[in-house]
């Protein structure tokens, strides 16, 4: 039996995530939002390494850099910190349970705010407060209904 690609749901998907990281919330809801792209990132470097690896990451992070309007290329540079941990440890990762690799996504994901932490603070730009720190944690709780519903759509299955 031969899997046809759906090729539209990469850029779709990271598209998706721009998009929600854009979205305005409230100013106190603000810290709390998650790093969709990395998530999105995390799930296509896992799943499919032939299209998504560090060259996707960085122009998916340069490509949100000039979205967000932050400093050029920090987003890039956490991207590819991240997808670069994933390839070293995407034969594990992949056939860890998702609880499991929902823990290893929120380890990473904490791993992004201190890459980015360190670039803040060697730039002398401001330090963010200690609330977004919580996010990762809402990415570890995020990553399992993302990941199935990326499942899902990548393969044609219903959740």
């Amino acid at each position: 039996m031969i899997r046809r690609r759906k090729r539209w749901l990469l850029p779709v998907s990271l598209l998706a995530a721009i998009l929600l990281g854009l979205l305005p919330l409230p100013a106190g809801l603000q810290p709390l939002r998650p790093f969709w792209l990395a998530l999105v990132v995390a799930y296509w470097v896992i799943e499919d390494p032939d299209r998504a690896g560090l060259g996707l990451a960085f122009s998916v992070g340069l490509i949100s850099d000039l979205a967000f309007g932050g400093l050029l290329g920090e987003q890039a540079l956490r991207l590819v910190v991240m997808s670069f941990i994933l390839q070293r440890f995407r034969s594990q990762l992949r056939f860890f349970p998702v609880a499991q690799q929902a823990a290893a996504v929120g380890g990473l994901l904490l791993n992004d705010r201190i890459v980015s932490a360190a670039i803040h603070g060697a730039l002398g730009l401001p330090q963010l407060p200690w609330t977004y720190w919580i996010a990762p944690l809402l990415g570890m709780l995020l990553w399992a209904p993302l990941y199935l519903v990326m499942d899902a759509l990548r393969f044609g299955r219903r959740t």
